[in-house]
């Protein structure tokens, strides 16, 4: 145990060595921005501005944020070493030396919220592992503080809502994984998450609604629109206008070709126009409605290209944009992140930064607890990797992006449910609970 909390420190004195202050990606730019001007709306995630408004004064600016992310990661994983320790050195080890692995630990680097909704949930499931063998009374004050922290996840990003009955399954019954309880628990709790989200954003946080549902649409209506060759939008286009949407604008990778990137910014500058407003209306909802009712197997052609994408392609992972500027970034200096960032350039295309590779390692690991599912760590497993599974899938309907950073929950939770797998009692590998 002291050599896993020893790695698990080196490991943390490693990150701070490399990464800090952190890298301001754009999102973090705006968040920072909310944060400091005390304006908040649901388009970033309002938590994560609050959160950074109360840690900023410890360390102004992108320090304040990096180091929590850091120490969060390093915790969870610090924890999760101790108590695989506890039955084997070398298995509290591997633990550490997993949480090292390039796909999880370069993006360490990044301020998203993505690497902190991954680093909080890994931490949730992580406290409870540790206490599992413990008396109820001592137990359930870490399960507490669990729920509390997939609670915050959600509220990080809230399509990890249908992700997190799985965690919350596994949270109240750790020590043995019970498909019937998992199903029966699952609506209540997409409830609770549902009304989680409603009430702090809307009723304590007041956040402005800033309709981020609708870039969804915008992307699903190009989508239909570019395979069904006509257009969808509540709006008449010119004729040049038309060929463009039918034919140029749609990209899987992002629905910002119809917000940011020309020859296309003319769609949501028509859907904000100030004297005639569609974007956050209903207006834009019906029309949705109607084009994924009279193109089904449009939409279902627009949604497959880009899970395809997502999951296949060669997509974003760090965000480089300034990493050489000095001016821009302090990493620009640092010669260990300079070093690590050619390590990840080699990687990357490779299939360790690929989001498929990372579900299908996740479906592997799931299959494999199956059995062991009686057990603690197999209860762990599979919570950890059916959670991701879930997660992942999620962006099948609801993803407008294709970046890696989105499948990240993916990669640490395959990472840990891979490497507590060994801790399972031999004489129960084939056990089937009763």
């Amino acid at each position: 145990m002291m050599l896993a909390a020893a790695m698990a420190a080196g490991g943390f004195a490693l990150t701070v060595l490399a990464f800090y202050p952190g890298y301001m990606t754009n999102d973090a730019i705006y968040v920072y921005q909310f944060a400091k001007e005390g304006r908040f709306g649901d388009w970033q995630s309002p938590l994560m501005s609050i959160v950074w408004r109360l840690i900023d004064p410890l360390a102004p600016g992108p320090a304040s944020m990096f180091l929590l992310i850091a120490t969060l990661y390093w915790l969870a994983f610090g924890t999760l070493a101790l108590a695989m320790a506890r039955r084997s050195a070398w298995l509290g080890a591997i633990v550490t030396l997993l949480a090292l692995f390039p796909p999880g630990f370069l993006f360490l680097s990044m301020l998203w919220r993505d690497v902190l909704l991954a680093a909080v949930w890994l931490l949730a499931l992580a406290v409870v592992y540790a206490a599992v063998e413990r008396p109820a009374r001592s137990r359930w004050p870490m399960q507490a503080l669990a729920l509390v922290l997939v609670g915050f996840g959600v509220l990080l990003r809230p399509n990890a809502i249908i992700a997190a009955p799985l965690l919350a399954a596994y949270i109240l019954w750790p020590a043995r994984f019970d498909w019937k309880r998992a199903a029966i628990l699952f609506v209540p709790a997409l409830v609770a998450g549902y009304a989680l989200i409603h009430v702090v954003y809307y009723e304590i946080l007041d956040v402005k609604r800033e309709n981020p549902l609708h870039s969804l649409l915008v992307f699903d209506l190009g989508g239909i629109t570019h395979f069904s060759g006509e257009n969808q939008f509540p709006v008449s286009w010119s004729a040049g206008e038309t060929r463009l949407l039918t034919s140029q604008c749609y990209d899987p990778t992002r629905w910002d070709t119809y917000w940011t990137i020309e020859p296309c910014r003319f769609v949501m500058q028509r859907l904000e126009r100030p004297d005639d407003v569609i974007f956050g209306t209903s207006r834009l909802t019906q029309a949705w409605a109607r084009a994924v009712t009279a193109h089904p197997l449009a939409y279902l052609a627009h949604r497959a290209s880009f899970m395809w994408t997502f999951l296949a392609g060669s997509n974003v992972t760090l965000e480089t944009y300034h990493v050489h500027d000095p001016a821009r970034t302090p990493l620009a200096r640092n010669r260990v992140f300079q070093a690590l960032l050619s390590l990840h350039d080699v990687l990357k295309p490779t299939p360790l930064f690929r989001s498929g590779f990372w579900l299908i390692l996740a479906a592997a690991v799931f299959a494999f607890a199956w059995r062991g599912r009686a057990t603690p760590a197999g209860a762990l497993a599979i919570g950890l990797t059916g959670s991701a599974i879930v997660y992942v899938m999620t962006y099948f309907p609801f993803g407008v992006a294709t970046d890696f950073r989105y499948g990240y929950w993916c990669v640490l939770a395959t990472l840990a449910g891979a490497a507590v797998l060994p801790a399972r009692p031999k004489q129960q590998l084939s056990a089937r609970p009763a």
